[in-house]
């Protein structure tokens, strides 16, 4: 964490400066203009900019860019630039119809050459985003788009709507920090470190919003807690240690998420390096014992209780609640007998009396590494850790910076978050075309079955086709990468984002909301009102 004192100085600055340089502060009630404005402190400020050809919007709305399509309240796909599409039976052509009249907030018309332009820069950039499956972007003419695979993909639709539109004649090297887009608000003013300034975009061709002007604050948890409690914020993102505390005139908004927290372990045995020279695998976390045991004494409900506040769910793959989660991978845990008789009947014992069963001369004792500065994960690690000793394993918990854990997360067992709209999520987490491939699948998991299902629901034409796939490569009945199954991870609890929001302010129907990475809270801002 931040030093507090250094917190509240730069808290102290922000809020000198808005009162020097903005008009009188929104309120529930009052004159109309003021009322067109927000003050919102709801995340972390994108290192990179606002390019979505580098990633920006891949969690949330891109806010300056609009896509060909999106998600509704219900994650169903619905148009947005487009007014429709179509797939060829064998899946490899997508021809996408764009709306007409669009203009970009700098006036120039969007048109298909931009829509072209977007998707073949973001597939040459090595960036986030894996279009490695397009052969082709083609424009027939100002109001069509074309898209050739090289093979049948289903998650296609998600590149379709977490792809924001770039202008062709004004995307160069400084766009990421001035963006022009045709989404419903256009950027005025970005102090780095501080504050991002916004204004609706007249020229956007959706529902204007009703707010005129935004302005985010980059605020660090306690600041912008006591940013809320100062009144000087309509909004702010909190974590759940300060959820019980009333704050006047603020009302709590729990949103539930596919937000999820969860053990990575690695597993296959110690043995080999990466290309880097880091180490791979880990005799204790390689046994499917010792990760079907954690799995199952683990109770997740008492960290939902405990560490959240309840404001969260039990999390037991990476996908609960979203349409392809199978619901037969649930299983019951908190069973700490049931836990003990498995390690047991596998051969993990406690011989010497020490309280660390052991398999032979293997002891039953790993490490179990967070990023440091991460509360929740960290008392998440310690929890869990806990939960483990009456089981007889040993889990030393280290906190280290990002770095560090990419040179030890192929050997030692990760607290990582993921959660996504999209289902080639999965594939990337478990998949071993990705065993060591940056931050997905560094434990090297490896299921031929599971991989087939994975290949077949990619493959398939359409997503809901997809979907019966994607469950079975959790639990088919015999393996699956679930803890049913493989157990490759203990997923833990799904976390509610917390927000206090100024009471009267409607944000509308919220979706499941995906990772905490950008502001996924916006995606509907134009549903945003005051009702009082």
């Amino acid at each position: 964490m931040k030093n507090r004192f250094i917190t509240w100085i730069i808290l102290l600055a922000i809020i000198v400066g808005l009162s020097a340089c903005q008009p009188e502060k929104p309120k529930s009630t009052g004159d109309a203009a003021a009322k067109q404005e927000l003050v919102l402190a709801i995340g972390g400020e994108p290192e990179a900019g606002f390019d979505p050809i580098t990633g920006w919007g891949r969690y949330g709305s891109p806010l300056f860019q609009s896509t060909l399509l999106k998600r509704d309240s219900s994650l169903n796909v619905i148009n947005d630039l487009a007014t429709g599409y179509e797939v060829s039976a064998d899946g490899l052509v997508w021809t996408v119809k764009l709306r007409s009249g669009v203009k970009f907030s700098d006036g120039h018309p969007l048109t298909s050459a931009d829509v072209q332009y977007t998707y073949q820069t973001a597939a040459k950039s090595g960036s986030s985003i894996d279009l490695s499956n397009v052969a082709s972007v083609d424009a027939p003419d100002e109001s069509t788009v074309k898209f050739t695979l090289k093979e049948p993909q289903s998650t296609f639709t998600q590149m379709l709507v977490a792809t924001g539109i770039v202008p062709k004649h004004a995307h160069g090297k400084d766009y990421a920090l001035k963006p022009i887009g045709s989404g419903p608000y256009k950027l005025v003013q970005w102090d780095k470190g501080q504050q991002l300034i916004v204004e609706a975009n007249p020229d956007y061709y959706g529902k204007q919003p009703s707010f005129h002007k935004l302005t985010f604050l980059f605020l660090d948890e306690d600041a912008a807690f006591a940013a809320a409690k100062a009144g000087t914020v309509d909004m702010a993102a909190i974590p759940a240690a300060f959820s019980k505390q009333t704050v006047s005139g603020m009302e709590l908004k729990a949103l539930q998420t596919a937000d999820n927290r969860g053990i990575m372990f690695p597993f296959v045995k110690a043995g080999g390096t990466t290309k880097d020279g880091y180490p791979i695998g880990n005799d204790v976390t390689a046994d499917p014992a010792i990760r079907k045991a954690i799995n199952i004494a683990i109770d997740r409900k008492a960290l939902v209780q405990g560490i959240l506040e309840g404001h969260g769910t039990p999390a037991y793959t990476l996908n609960d609640g979203l349409p392809w989660f199978n619901k037969e991978a649930v299983f019951t845990d908190a069973d700490m007998a049931g836990a003990k008789k498995l390690l047991a009947d596998n051969g993990w014992l406690d011989a010497d009396g020490d309280g660390i069963v052991e398999k032979g001369a293997l002891k039953a004792q790993f490490n179990l590494i967070y990023p440091s500065g991460d509360v929740t994960r960290q008392s998440l690690a310690i929890a869990a850790a806990d939960m483990m000793k009456p089981l007889g394993i040993s889990i030393k918990v280290e906190g280290k910076s990002w770095d560090d854990i990419e040179k030890r997360m192929h050997a030692d067992a990760v607290m990582f978050g993921w959660g996504s709209h999209d289902p080639l999520e999965m594939y990337n987490v478990y998949s071993k075309k990705y065993g060591g491939v940056e931050y997905y699948n560094p434990g090297y998991y490896n299921n031929a079955t599971v991989e087939n299902y994975m290949t077949k629901a990619l493959r398939a034409t359409n997503e809901k086709d997809a979907w019966a796939y994607w469950q079975k490569a959790q639990w088919d009945g015999q393996t699956g990468l679930s803890a049913k199954g493989d157990a490759p991870w203990a997923w833990l609890v799904n976390v509610d984002h917390l927000y206090l929001v100024k009471s009267g302010l409607d944000i509308g129907k919220q979706k499941l909301h995906p990772h905490g990475h950008g502001w996924p809270i916006t995606d509907n801002i134009e549903e945003w009102q005051w009702t009082s």
